[in-house]
Formats: structure tokens, sequence, C-alpha cells
């Protein structure tokens, strides 16, 4: 395992050892090996045996400093108690413990539905559903004893989330949260009292793929826990507006009903959209504030314009506070630094990249570069109505609009129920000045896509 705050090396002596680790456990010979290019370490490995050829995936530890459950090993013996009891997810081989890494099948199949017609579509999700509402019906022992906690009570059910993800948020924060300080005290307060019932959830659901109009599998188990089903069927409504499920959202509630996972409850759905979106949040909301070294900080950039975009669609739906107007902003093409941002994307733009993965890491440098022109355009007239909004509403001046939202979030903190409104209309109206900053950019493309599911 990995310490806690570091992200693993994957060197060449690394692959070397996990290549051994491969060979060892499965029996055959490596054939291919190929790095998957996306934002953490991942490979997709063919390994000959007596004949025959396994396709495998090798799923590396991102851990650096976004990691809620730092322990690899945690996701794997989960998949494996999912394998054990019928659940279409990927056959575990082993844990290499160093490097970090899950050594199971590769399933076949796409996210593109673009080739399914209605009916195919309708089948799919039926299907995915189906999977979900068994795994919702598991028995838990298996979980716990994979180092699941289960929660007691409707409050630890409704914010099992939150309590995991609260103590890595108070270690890494580094700025000022108001925004999230606000919700993590409203969600505390407005539980669904209702909710008794726990079950084992993939928590970041929607994830599974489809070959021949059949699902071959579910996959990503990093977040997993046992909490109110319903999180489920909000993660996957949030990942629909970027990712699509195939079915509509609503018409995969009525295939979750009919395969025995209960009656949805559309009120908690929401509450666990608000939930999530205020999770994802906390949880990059450290690195983004102050960037570690090897983060992949344009893809955790568009995490937190799309997660906070969500939180406030969220939280006006949950509490009926409406969401600001913002005036739009003075556009300026130009900032004073605009002549070597220009500069330096001219600089990277003639750069090329060895692999595909320096290919995606100069692709980031080269959105980084233009999310740093619109801050340099237009950073000094937001700050300038942020901070006059900050010091209307707790009356009184401030240096900067740091220390102008350091003294916000201590008066949320502090602050009586009766004011969530006036708190609410405000944190929305700063955010919404950040997202007419950087929607245009490609970083912040994904936030302006965001909606909210409908279940109904």
């Amino acid at each position: 395992m990995a310490d806690a705050g570091t992200t693993p090396d994957y060197d060449d002596a690394a692959i070397a050892r996990m290549r051994g680790f491969v060979e060892h456990v499965t029996g055959g010979t490596i054939v291919r090996m190929d790095r998957q290019v996306r934002w953490r370490p991942a490979w997709f490995v063919d390994i000959a045996r007596e004949g025959e050829s396994i396709k495998l995936h090798l799923r590396g530890d991102r851990t650096g400093n976004v990691s809620i459950f730092p322990d690899l090993k945690r996701e794997a013996d989960i998949i494996a108690e999912l394998y054990d009891r019928g659940i279409a997810v990927p056959k575990i081989h082993g844990y290499c413990a160093d490097p970090p890494c899950i050594v199971m099948d590769a399933l076949a199949g796409t996210r593109d539905f673009s080739g399914l017609d209605e009916t195919e579509r309708a089948d799919v999700g039926r299907a995915y559903m189906a999977s979900v509402a068994k795994m919702h019906n598991l028995p838990l022992d298996g979980f716990i004893a994979a180092g699941v906690e289960k929660p007691e009570g409707a409050e630890d059910i409704a914010l099992v989330g939150l309590n995991a993800y609260l103590p890595h948020y108070r270690k890494t924060k580094s700025r000022p949260e108001p925004l999230l300080e606000f919700i993590i005290g409203w969600l505390r307060r407005n539980v669904p009292k209702h909710r008794t019932n726990a079950s084992f959830i993939q928590f970041d659901s929607g994830q599974y793929l489809v070959a021949d109009g059949k699902v071959t599998g579910l996959y990503d188990f990093e977040f997993s826990m046992i909490g109110d089903p319903m999180t489920d069927i909000a993660t996957m409504g949030m990942r629909n507006s970027y990712e699509p499920l195939g079915a509509s959202l609503a018409d995969m509630c009525r295939f979750y009903e009919e395969a025995g996972g209960g009656p949805i409850d559309h009120d908690a759905v929401r509450f666990h959209v608000l939930v999530f979106s205020t999770l994802g949040a906390m949880q990059f909301a450290g690195t983004v504030g102050e960037p570690h070294p090897g983060d992949p900080h344009a893809v955790y950039l568009e995490f937190d314009l799309a997660l906070r975009r969500s939180i406030l669609l969220a939280m006006s739906a949950v509490s009926g506070f409406a969401i600001p107007d913002v005036a739009p902003l003075a556009e300026r093409e130009h900032g004073p630094q605009a002549v070597t941002l220009r500069k330096l994307a001219d600089t990277l733009a003639a750069i090329t990249p060895a692999s595909e993965v320096d290919g995606a890491h100069k692709a980031q440098a080269l959105q980084l570069v233009e999310w740093m022109a619109r801050a340099d355009a237009l950073g000094a007239e937001i700050e300038s109505l942020n901070l006059a909004d900050v010091e209307a509403y707790l009356g009184q001046d401030f240096a900067d609009l740091d220390a102008a939202e350091a003294a916000l979030e201590d008066h949320i903190n502090s602050a009586a129920p009766e004011t969530d409104e006036a708190q609410f209309s405000l944190l929305a109206k700063l955010e919404g000045r950040r997202l007419q900053q950087f929607g245009s950019t490609a970083i912040g493309s994904s936030a302006q896509h965001v909606v909210l599911p409908q279940t109904q």
C-alpha cells in the first residue's frame, strides 16, 4: 500500500516487478502490455497460457492527495466478493502490493451506445438495473469483512459518504471553502429520517460496459460503501449527463423497481445528488487550491467546476432556494500576461509528444494555459465584485478576497439556520461568476452540461 498523500512511482523497475507478479499469478507470459491513456495509471495486458489468450486489466493506484480509501486492496477485495456473489464484475487474479495494482480480467465492450436502437438500449438498461438491484440485496457480511463500514441509523446511513470523506477534506483543505462548509452544515440538519435500511452500494455508479448489445460487467468500486441504495440512483443520474446510460434515467428507475430493487424515493435521490456533488468537491478541494506535483490539475479543475455547478442545482432543488442571476461580466480579451501566455501556448504546441501519455500531458498543459488566460483577463474584476458582495453581506471591510472568504466561512459555521437562504444566494452568486469566467474553456465545458437527474 502506498502511503496516504503520496503517488506510487510506476517507473521501469516498478513495471518490471508488476509484470513478474502478473505472470506469476496467471501462470502465463505477457505478450502485450499497453498503458491506458487516462489520468490514473492503468494497463491492458494480453497473456498467453497453454495455447489460450487471457485479456487483463491492471488498475494502478492514484493515491496522491485525493484518495478517500488509500488502500487499493480494499477495492480488490470488494470486487472479489461481488464476483463470488454472482454480480457481473471482473474476476480478480491477484493484488500486487509493490507497486499497488489490481490484476483482473478486462471487460469487453464500450460505453458508446450510439449503435444501439431504442429497444436494444432498453434491454441493456434493464439488464444493468437488474444487476444493481441484485447488488443492493446482497448480504453485507462479506463486504464488512473486506473493510467496508456498516452505518447504523438514518443519519449515519444518509451521511456515510460525508463521514468517510470529512477527515480527508479537513486534512487536505488548503483555502477557505465557504460553499462546502455551508452545504456540510445544511446536510447534517436535513437528513431524510425515514431512510433506515442500508445496502452495499457502488457509490460512484453508472459504470458498466456493453458489447454486442449485452452488458459485459460493472467496474470501478473504489469508493464503494454500505449506505442508502438511492445513492447509486443519484450518482448514475449525474454520470448520465456526460456518459449516457443508454435508456433514460426514468426508465432505468422503472427497470430497477421491476427487478426487485424496491421503490424509488425521488426526494432521497435528489438529497444524494447534493451529497455526492459536495463530496466530490471536498475530495479535490485541497489539491485544487494547492496543486501537488504529478497531479492531473486540469482534470481536477474540470471536476471541481462541474461539481460546484451540480451543488448549486441540487441545493436549489432540495431546499427551494432560488439560484440568483449573475450580471454578465465586462469581457476583456486580454489580461496583463496575455503576451506571455500566448507564447507559452505556442511553445507547448511545438512540442512533439513521444507517446500517447505524453500527448495527454501536453493537452492538459494547453488547457491550463487557456484557463490561466481567462483568469488573467477577468480575475481582477471578479475579485472586486466578489469582495464587494461579501463585505456587504458581513457588514465589514477586508484587505482582500482571501480574508473576506475566511471571515465568511467563520460566519457560516456559526450562523442560524434562518439565514440559510441568504447565505445560499450569496454563495451561488460567487460560484456563478466563476462559471462565467471559466465555462467557455475546454476545462469548463463539462460544467456547462451539468443537469439535475430526472428520475420521473
